[in-house]
């Protein structure tokens, strides 16, 4: 019985020391059990998470084909940069472009375990909470831990509001972005996506806009400072906050040392180096704001308002800077030239000189016109000028040199009395614009300034006037059509109005030509005669009768088809085109392109339908190419993002530039698909002729060149609009003078004193240096020596003998005449040839 108790005793005993296990083992066994509930639990959430969140995210998979909104640029022929077209600017680059050490500098900056990580740092996040716990003790604000690749899922597909959901978001999507794309991809698409400030989106464009350097020219203190931007790049102005730029820049460097991604002589460099931001005029740009805006027109019609704003393009123009600079400058002073002939039209304002004068100068609007212009108040008025102060404070002097030619406008004359005294134009108060024009200074005596200081030497300005007057001028390589220059108005910021393009004017005389290369086309010869005498015709019932005359109301009877051209006359082009027909000519119109609007009228033939100067000079350019067809052209070449060209002006297929150098020493000969509009010795003909204007008719301005240089003139009735078109032999230019809305330029006025001093300064600059290149004859003309008055062969009496151009068997024989007339009346044509020295008339 004892030995049952003491049995049962011992088993109470094991299992009350079996029931009392240790408490570390009890508390493992809880753990164990806890850690597998919470563990259960948290990838319940996990996964709920991911299902809940994860369902309604966007597609990751559209980075695959990431094509940001890039900016467009236009460049000039020779590189030089026109503009950009952008709503945000961006340049791509793909990662294999970006240097090694511009992706440390990032890596430093934002997220140095980039390459080793899922896509979430989680002691990164760990730290970065610890952190933002410390933050909220002191009272700091919140930093964001992020990675890359989580900077990316956010910008590209998120939104950057600070909620739990989109943080949950953001790392189901850097998860999945991580398993689809590589890193160099990833990265990829951060360096071109973010916003570094200062308009600048992608690490391309923030390294030209910040520091106008491509990224391989970069120094490493300037790719720390790229890579401290994104943070917040506002804050880190490098002129507006430079003292908090240069401590994070300075502050990425020393992560970078840290990492060993720079030796300590390098961080050491870059921390004594200096930040520089690039200023606008260390861009190599140039500025030709109508070209520009007519490129932006037509690659917005060709390729739409979002491929032009986002889709990377670059585009090669055709402008040459040289002669843009130059076309701007003849236009203005041309424009200027003639307004100053026309005299002053009065002051732009006036104000009370007080000591509060600044002021009131700042408060009048300057008007658009030269850049270089300013506005200035006339403080006082003497003999020999006028003291003037201008906006900044400052004075200066217009000489009575500088006045003189302000001389009243009074309407029906040209001009009002001379200037002898500067109070005939100006008075006290008067707010003008001036141009400083001088470098010496002028000396002034006797005049104190509102602080009482007497005034001592002053800068020198003259006296300026907007014009009314407007017009343009377009350059052209006449053999392809290319267009090098072209002004489309005195400002452009005064007028966007392009009147190169934009504006339908008669040409009047500058027509002419095209009238008589119909002419020579069809058995009349350079040496022809055509009468020039009163011409009538009847219009019809109840119209009336046409009664057209010369310019200069004079008549000379038979005169050759080259006199005809030279003195521009009007009677004799008629005459001309009655006795072809008008469907003839207009059907030569429109071979070279500017007979879409014209009439089968008489009238047309003297430059009565409209065109734009563009037209008009491409037609010009195809008589002295030899006869062929081109088509103006701003655009040489477009590219897209990935630089495949896309269009090309020039659309020759060159077979031979496919071989290569070694295979063959001989050079390729690219075909000329060129249509033949126009015979070529008719259109030599025709340059011969209009030689002869710029020689002995109404562009003889220009013969002081002393070059080959061919050109016609064009007035329309009442002088409403002054053209000149001409050329070398491998250059046209056009030029078109006029008010916006039509009315006389003035008496006096027309091509030869508005438009031709225009083209003659254009060309003595645009060719300066250049010799002069005779224009090309064409195989099989025959030159003979003729009287300049009767077109027959010259004899040794004759002293006004030139050599004429003819087509073979069209050479003018000894007492052969053949003169044109149409009837005073009825307007009929007769021709005839007839011996000796008659003619019916």
């Amino acid at each position: 019985m004892a030995d049952t108790d003491n049995n049962q005793k011992d088993t109470t005993e094991k299992v009350a020391q079996k029931a009392k296990k240790p408490l570390w083992r009890r508390l493992l066994k809880y753990g164990l059990i806890l850690g597998a509930v919470g563990t259960v639990s948290v990838g319940i959430l996990i996964v709920w998470a991911i299902i809940y969140y994860g369902r309604d995210l966007p597609d990751y998979r559209q980075l695959a084909q990431y094509e940001p909104a890039v900016v467009t640029r236009v460049h000039a022929g020779d590189g030089s940069l026109l503009t950009e077209y952008a709503r945000k600017p961006r340049v791509f680059v793909p990662i294999n472009a970006v240097p090694d050490q511009l992706i440390h500098a990032f890596m430093s900056a934002e997220d140095k375990n980039f390459y080793e990580h899922n896509g979430l740092d989680y002691m990164g996040m760990v730290r970065g909470n610890i952190r933002n716990v410390l933050n909220v003790i002191k009272g700091r604000p919140l930093q964001g831990g992020s990675t890359i690749t989580q900077q990316v899922a956010r910008t590209f597909l998120l939104t950057l509001d600070q909620k739990l959901d989109r943080k949950i978001k953001e790392m189901i999507l850097t998860l999945r972005i991580e398993r689809a794309f590589s890193k160099d991809h990833i990265l990829e698409l951060y360096l071109n996506e973010i916003n570094f400030g200062n308009r600048s989106y992608g690490v391309a464009a923030a390294a030209q806009n910040y520091f106008n350097k491509a990224l391989n020219e970069l120094t490493i203190a300037e790719m720390a400072y790229l890579a401290a931007l994104p943070k917040a790049p506002h804050n880190y102005h490098p002129v507006r906050h430079k003292g908090r730029a240069v401590g994070r820049r300075n502050w990425v460097l020393s992560r970078m040392l840290d990492l060993g991604y720079i030796t300590d002589d390098e961080y050491k460099q870059a921390i004594a180096e200096d930040l520089v931001m690039a200023t606008e005029t260390d861009q190599a740009r140039f500025e030709a704001a109508h070209f520009e805006e007519e490129v932006r027109r037509r690659v917005g019609r060709m390729y739409g308002t979002k491929q032009l704003y986002e889709g990377g393009l670059s585009v090669r123009t055709s402008l040459e800077p040289r002669l843009q600079a130059i076309a701007e400058r003849t236009l203005r002073d041309g424009l200027v030239a003639y307004d100053r002939r026309h005299g002053w039209r009065g002051a732009i304002g006036k104000i009370v000189v007080d000591n509060n004068w600044r002021d009131s100068l700042k408060e009048i609007k300057r008007p658009l016109g030269y850049q270089e212009w300013q506005l200035a108040a006339v403080h006082e008025v003497r003999a020999d000028g006028a003291i003037i102060g201008l906006k900044d404070g400052s004075y200066g002097f217009i000489h009575l040199d500088e006045i003189k030619w302000a001389r009243p406008w009074r309407e029906g004359e040209r001009l009002g009395p001379k200037i002898t005294d500067p109070a005939q134009v100006l008075a006290v108060g008067s707010v003008v614009a001036v141009e400083r024009i001088y470098t010496d200074e002028y000396e002034i005596t006797g005049f104190l300034d509102e602080k009482g200081q007497p005034l001592g030497p002053v800068t020198r300005y003259g006296l300026r006037q907007i014009p009314e007057i407007e017009g343009a001028l377009v350059a052209m390589d006449p053999h392809t059509g290319r267009v090098l220059a072209m002004v489309g108005g005195f400002d452009y910021d005064a007028s966007q109005y392009n009147r190169a393009v934009q504006a339908e004017r008669q040409p009047g005389s500058a027509f002419k030509p095209f009238v008589y290369a119909a002419a020579l086309d069809n058995g009349f010869t350079p040496a022809s005669l055509v009468l020039d005498a009163p011409f009538v015709i009847d219009q019809g019932e109840g119209q009336g009768k046409w009664k057209p005359r010369n310019s200069s109301n004079k008549f000379y009877g038979p005169s050759t088809l080259r006199f005809g051209i030279e003195k521009s006359k009007n009677l004799m082009t008629i005459r001309l085109a009655q006795h072809l027909g008008m469907p003839t000519v207009l059907k030569y119109a429109e071979k070279f392109g500017i007979g879409e609007k014209m009439e089968p009228t008489l009238a047309s033939s003297l430059g009565a339908s409209e065109v734009t100067l563009l037209e008009l000079t491409g037609a010009y350019s195809m008589l002295v190419n030899g006869g062929k067809q081109i088509k103006p052209s701003l655009i040489d070449r477009i590219q897209d993002r990935r630089g495949r060209t896309i269009y090309k002006h020039d659309e020759r297929d060159c077979v031979e530039c496919t071989i290569r150098w070694d295979q063959t020493t001989l050079e390729p000969e690219i075909p000329d698909d060129r249509e033949q509009v126009l015979d070529p010795q008719t259109a030599y003909q025709m340059v011969s002729m209009l030689e002869g204007v710029v020689q002995n008719g109404t562009g003889r301005k220009i013969r002081v060149l002393g070059k080959p240089l061919a050109g016609k003139t064009g007035t329309t009735n009442d002088a409403t609009d002054a053209w000149f078109v001409g050329f070398s032999a491998d250059l046209a230019v056009g030029v078109f003078t006029g008010f916006d809305r039509p009315r006389s330029l003035g008496q006096y006025e027309e091509g030869s004193s508005v438009a031709v001093p225009i083209f003659r300064d254009f060309m003595r600059d645009a060719l300066k240096g250049e010799p002069g290149v005779p224009f090309r004859m064409p195989s099989g003309i025959r030159l003979v020596r003729v009287n300049a008055k009767t077109g027959q062969p010259a004899t040794l009496e004759d002293e006004d003998v030139i050599l004429e151009a003819f087509k073979p068997g069209t050479e003018p024989r000894v007492g052969q005449y053949a003169v044109l007339d149409g009837s005073l009346e009825t307007g009929k044509t007769k021709s005839t040839i007839r011996k000796g020295t008659g003619g019916i008339y």
